[in-house]
């Protein structure tokens, strides 16, 4: 996903936000993502807001990670 400068991104498209997480849940980079310093960051802040409402988890549901 380029970016272009026309991405809006709010708590409520938390399926377009998965886009930006991997599978364990951490949010990630820029050079993943393909988005700006900008966008980027309005990205983590969505993601991070929808993790508070309960719209997205925030780790793996298995647990799995540090086994």
């Amino acid at each position: 996903m380029a970016c272009d400068g026309k991405i809006n991104l709010n708590y409520k498209q938390y399926n377009k936000l998965r886009k930006f997480t991997n599978r364990s849940g951490k949010i990630l980079p820029r050079r993943a993502t393909k988005l700006c310093e900008k966008h980027q960051r309005e990205a983590a802040e969505a993601i991070k807001s929808a993790r508070y409402l309960g719209l997205l988890p925030y780790g793996d549901e298995h647990g799995s990670a540090w086994k």
